[in-house]
């Protein structure tokens, strides 16, 4: 409903809306410091009143007449109402405060005795200033009349108006038309209500009959609604005298205007108002109406209501002043009704008079113009009253100017300026204060100032005289005025200095001087270096949850060193790091700004302010918080099809990385409700998908974003979207034809998944024949997903084909894939198979491939079969267990290795389909060549003496072919990294199993190392340490601590030259040993040849069991050698470990050990990279062959066979 203001309100509350302004007097203050010296008089100032209109509304409980003023003397108050003297201490129910005009109205009892215009004054000797007038309204409450209202009777097709009429009351007003049960009269093109509440018809019809027409006028103001009372309307229809033709049918007619009466109108109104202007016409059918303004085009800010019945132009200006035009129109003709519009200002100050303060014998002028349509009046007054009622004789009036010639301090007073039309009025006050006074600095006097190199800085010199004084500074005691472009001194003394220099340092005087006197104070000015960031802080794109660290450094003036501050802020607002709740996640120290735990409220612009006592300087970075998107919104389905649907969605917060792309997932309610699986991916700059569909399902869709941090959380699902049953959109993919039997075939395949069955039903179609014979397509109806063909021939090519059907038809044309039925075991061996002896442990099979009509299957590859028939050191078999090894593919040859050298082998091929193998080939027997001997099990040192020990070992168990001996090497250690030199002994001996070394150093420690050897070379080392003691002993063999070790070639440069010992160097040392002669020594030799006897025996018996040494036989040979007697400073070691070369040893062994070397492997010897010379043998040393042994005499040393 429509705000409406009844027409009558404006005339009877003029006063509301009549403008009035106040202006408070611009008064002259005399400063505080000079009425501390100087007991000045001032002119009264109104400094507080209340509003022009002051409505008592009755929800108040009191109502201030305000008006507070201020001089010297303190002024006094009075009031006048309406014009005439009013006392409010008289009236004991009115509230007085003191030392003030103001008083409050109670409401309590009538207020309307206190209705009226109310001024105040306030006045002291010097003058009197006045307040506006206040309107002091008391509100009645508005009623409606009791009236007993007749029916409105009216033909069907005439127009009527049903008459508001609302009471006055404060504006605004609204007004509504409704039935008795509150429900709104339905307002269109033919029903309107007017500006001034009235409700047109243009023409009845019989449903605008009814008894409940209700008016109701609302005053939200003084909260107020009041009802008239109800009207009955009764529309007269012509069925009854009529013929049926001619029934309900209304005579057309021409439009005519209800309101405005008359051809022509004029409105005014105040500028800055609306301007409403309204046509409601009559006459059928139901007139249209258009507006034109003559002569122009209506104002741009125009618009229509009340279905084009209405013009409103919103805070209307000059220009829209003029005349307007309605027309309402119909079939039939026209009616107009033209507009003249004026529109008028209220008064405005062209030139508000001033307060003055002046010197005694001038001449003072008081100007006073105001602009307003019409033209304003101007009234003048003084100290409140017509100046008229207050000649003076020095005072004249100009046109719009007062002038006051050769003024005393007696003209001191305040004048009044009032400006007047019809549409409000201007009152303003202005002090004009006569006298003279000599110049008084109110500044304080040596105040220091400190600058900034490079900018301004103010320095201030506060003066009050009459006549103004004139003021001057100067600098360092000088009496020239400071001067040039960088120097300005204001109107209010100040002097300004910009760009200050290092020069600029000094003492400065402000002199004021006038007809009265002179007055100087001085000033202290320093110059400081600027404050400057050198190092701002940089922008920053940091991820959420982390710490983001922000750093500033500031160069200052060293004198500010305890007044320096360096602080942050975020988006212009301080960071306060002690005191607010999120304190805990800022720190800041040197410079450094801290942020912990970074969030996305911590994202902004943050600033470092370095900041002195006299100038700062600022910094500002960005920093972005780099999160994962915000989950999309407002999803929304729309494009619904049998199988597809359309998705939109409005993206969610990036958050300063871009999304890269968007995850549709869905969930489905039958087969795996709860479960959301991902079911397309679009790029990150779309926000719509069409989503293809299963049929038979009930779906439920959700998005999510995925940027460069990682993936978003997920909206919230859509509704749910069920598809219709429909046929499969697929067949069964992955599709496996298989044989375990030789007259089956095995069709398995991959189902569909539940969600693509796409309705109830589902079963596939297996389709199969034979694809070298024309035949039909065999035809089979299964719910699993796999089927057996029985019966068939073996391993022949199929054709296979599988459809998949649901209640609602056939899935696609199916693909046609092609299989083979069962296969059997192969039917033929290889042929011709032969072996090629590449060295010791690696040979080389070919064979003649199998003809694929005797495969029976899918060829899998050859499979090659050997076992170890015997060694060649003697004749007797020892078969090995059977090793096989399988090589892939379609091929006529292979490499075996991990043979054991010098032995015999038997060997076979066979070819192996997916069934299994076929049969062997004829067996082949070949034999390998020697090797290099395994390292001994066995290798201890016994009887430890002091100048010699005795070394025992066992032959190695495979010695891969005929020993020829043994390389036993020697060395002083002393636990020590740095060695003696190697001494060797070449054992030719194979049966020699006992050595004893002589002339060795006293409680020294040695390392012995020992090796076999065919005539291919020497095998891995085993070693042995062992330390001599410190007196030599009767005991047959010494205790010692036991190890075994097969060690890398031993430290290899010996002190000196090697001797292969002879019988007669053996002989030669036997004599040179001084002991040989006796007895007791001859008796433990012969001890010791009959246990070498027994050992050899055992050894010989060993040997032809098959060539294996038992270490078990060997211990019981000779006994514990923990349980004989040790010396407490002998002990040995024994290691069948590999060790590292001792620093300090320069012979190498290692002739021996890569002589011996024999890790042959199917990778050296593969199948397509294995050479040969041109006679057939193989490209590498695999040939064994002696070392030369290097022949020297040893000094002081002598060995000895056991």
């Amino acid at each position: 409903m429509r705000l409406q203001r009844s027409l009558g309100l404006v005339a009877v509350l003029g006063a509301i809306t009549y403008i009035c302004a106040f202006h408070t007097t611009a008064a002259i203050d005399i400063p505080l410091e000079v009425l501390g010296h100087v007991n000045i008089e001032q002119l009264p100032t109104i400094t507080a009143q209340s509003p022009s209109s002051l409505i008592a509304f009755p929800f108040d409980e009191s109502y201030p007449m305000t008006c507070e003023a201020k001089g010297n003397p303190e002024p006094e108050f009075r009031w006048t109402k309406n014009g005439q003297e009013f006392d409010p201490s008289q009236d004991p129910r009115l509230m007085k405060e003191e030392n003030s005009g103001t008083f409050v109205i109670p409401n309590n009892g009538n207020l309307t005795e206190y209705q009226g215009s109310y001024r105040c004054y306030a006045s002291n000797k010097l003058g009197t200033a006045i307040s506006q007038e206040i309107e002091f309204i008391v509100p009645h409450v508005p009623k409606f009349p009791k009236e007993t209202l007749d029916p409105v009777v009216v033909e069907e097709g005439q127009p009527f108006t049903l008459k508001c009429d609302p009471p006055k009351g404060i504006p605004p007003l609204q007004i509504y038309w409704m039935t008795i049960n509150l429900q709104h009269i339905e307002q269109d093109e033919r029903v309107s209500m007017g500006l001034n509440g009235d409700l047109y018809f243009s023409h009845a019809v019989e449903k605008d009959s009814r008894r409940d027409y209700c008016c109701f006028a609302a005053f939200p103001r003084i909260r107020t609604i009041v009802q008239k009372t109800a009207m009955s309307v009764i529309v007269k229809t012509k069925k009854s005298d009529m013929s049926p033709e001619t029934a309900n049918a209304i005579l057309e007619r021409r439009p005519s205007l209800l309101t405005p009466s008359g051809v022509k109108s004029e409105t005014q109104l105040v500028k800055g108002e609306d301007l409403k202007l309204e046509c409601i016409a009559e006459g059928f059918p139901t007139p249209q109406v258009e507006w034109v303004k003559i002569g122009h085009r209506l104002p741009i800010k125009a618009k229509l209501e009340n279905h084009g019945k209405l013009l409103i132009v919103p805070r209307v200006e000059q220009e829209d002043s003029g005349k307007y035009m309605c027309k309402a129109k119909n079939t039939l003709g026209e009616a107009v009704h033209y507009f003249t519009v004026t529109v008028e200002e209220p008064p405005e100050w062209v030139s508000e008079p001033e307060s003055q303060l002046s010197m005694i014998g001038s001449d003072v002028s008081i100007k006073c113009s105001a602009s307003g349509s019409p033209e304003p009046t101007i009234t003048w007054k003084v100290n409140g009253v017509p100046l008229r009622e207050s000649p003076a004789s020095n005072r004249k009036v100009l046109d719009d100017t007062i002038v006051l010639h050769n003024a005393k301090a007696s003209d001191s007073a305040v004048y009044q300026c009032q400006a007047s039309n019809r549409h409000g009025t201007l009152l303003s006050n202005a002090n004009i204060m006569i006298m003279n006074m000599p110049p008084m600095i109110l500044t304080t006097g040596g105040e220091d100032y400190s600058a900034v190199e490079g900018k301004g800085v103010m320095m201030h010199c506060k003066v009050f005289s009459s006549p103004p004084s004139t003021i001057t500074w100067s600098k360092d005691d000088s009496s020239e005025s400071v001067v040039g472009p960088r120097f300005t001194v204001h109107d209010n003394g100040s002097l300004e200095i910009y760009s200050v220099e290092k020069d600029d340092t000094g003492q400065y005087t402000c002199l004021a001087k006038n007809t009265e006197g002179t007055s100087a104070v001085e000033a202290m000015l320093y110059v400081k270096d600027p404050t400057r960031i050198v190092a701002p802080p940089e922008g920053q794109q940091i991820l959420i949850g982390t710490t983001a660290q922000l750093s500033c450094l500031a160069e200052y003036d060293k004198s500010f060193s305890n007044d320096f501050e360096l602080l942050w802020e975020k988006d212009d607002m301080e960071i306060a790091l002690n005191y607010t709740e999120n304190s805990s996640r800022y720190f800041a120290e040197d410079g450094i700004l801290q942020i912990f735990n970074v969030s996305h409220r911590d994202q902004g612009v943050y600033t470092c302010v370095a900041r002195t006592p006299v100038d700062q300087d600022t910094a500002s970075a960005l920093l972005m918080v780099l999160d994962v998107p915000d989950a999309p919104e407002y999803l929304v389905l729309s494009e619904h099809k049998s199988k597809s649907v359309k998705l939109k969605w409005i993206p969610g917060d990036d958050h300063n990385s871009t999304t890269t792309e968007f995850i549709i997932e869905y969930e489905e309610s039958q087969w795996e409700p709860r479960i959301w699986k991902e079911l397309l991916r679009v790029p990150g700059n779309h926000n719509s998908a069409v989503l293809k569909l299963h049929g038979h399902v009930d779906y439920c869709f959700r998005v999510s974003g995925v940027n460069a941090v990682g993936r978003g959380p997920s909206s919230e699902p859509t509704e749910r979207y069920k598809t219709q049953p429909a046929a499969p959109d697929k067949n069964p993919e992955n599709i496996k034809i298989e044989g375990h039997l030789p007259h089956e075939m095995d069709i398995n395949w991959e189902p569909l998944l539940p969600i693509e069955h796409n309705g109830p039903g589902l079963e596939y179609k297996v389709s199969y024949k034979r694809q070298d014979v024309e035949e039909d397509w065999k035809e089979h109806m299964v719910k699993r997903h796999s089927f057996v063909v029985k019966n068939t021939p073996t391993f022949v090519p199929y054709e296979i084909k599988i459809q998949a059907r649901n209640h609602q038809g056939w899935g696609p044309e199916p693909k046609i894939v092609t299989g083979f039925s069962g296969e059997d075991f192969p039917s033929a061996a290889p042929d011709d198979v032969a072996v090629e002896v590449i060295n010791s442990s690696v040979v080389k099979v070919s064979w003649t491939r199998v003809h694929k009509d005797n495969l029976h299957g899918h060829l899998g590859g050859y499979r090659i079969s050997w076992w170890r028939l015997r060694s060649l050191v003697n004749s007797k078999k020892d078969h090995g267990e059977k090793e096989s090894l399988a090589f892939p593919g379609d091929r006529n040859h292979a490499v075996v290795s991990g043979l054991t050298p010098f032995s015999e082998y038997t060997l076979i091929v066979m070819t192996f389909n997916g069934r299994g193998n076929g049969p062997g080939s004829h067996p082949i027997n070949f034999k390998t060549p020697e090797g290099v001997p395994e390292k001994n099990p066995v290798f201890r040192a016994t009887d430890v003496q002091k100048h010699s020990v005795s070394l025992v070992w066992a032959p190695p168990l495979e010695p891969n072919g005929i020993l020829t001996g043994y390389l036993l090497d020697y060395q002083l250690i002393n636990d020590t990294d740095e060695a003696g030199q190697l001494q060797s002994v070449d054992i030719s001996n194979p049966d020699t199993t006992k050595w004893i070394l002589r002339d060795l150093e006293p409680v020294s420690k040695y390392k012995f190392y020992l090796r076999s050897c065919t005539t291919v070379g020497c095998g891995p080392v085993v070693s042995e340490e062992c330390t001599t003691t410190l007196e030599s002993t009767s005991t047959l063999a010494s205790t010692v601590g036991l190890s075994k070790s097969a060690s890398p070639s031993p430290p290899s440069t010996p002190k000196s030259p090697v001797t292969k010992p002879t019988r007669s160097t053996i002989g030669l040392a036997s004599i040179h040993g001084g002991i040989s002669t006796q007895g007791w020594f001859i008796g433990l030799m012969c001890a010791i040849a009959f246990l070498t006897l027994i050992v050899l025996i055992a050894c010989f018996v060993n040997r032809n069991k098959g060539g294996k040494y038992s270490v078990k036989e060997k211990e019981d040979l000779h006994p514990d050698v923990e349980s004989q007697g040790m010396n407490d400073d002998t002990f040995c070691e024994y290691s069948d470990n590999d060790e590292k070369p001792l620093k300090g040893s320069q012979h190498s062994l290692s002739r021996e050990i890569k002589a011996g070397d024999s890790g042959d492997s199917l990778v050296d010897y593969g199948d397509e990279d294995v050479q040969f010379n041109e006679d057939g043998s193989f490209i590498g040393e695999y040939a064994g062959r002696k070392e030369k042994r290097v022949s020297a005499e040893i000094k002081a040393t002598v060995q000895t066979p056991a």
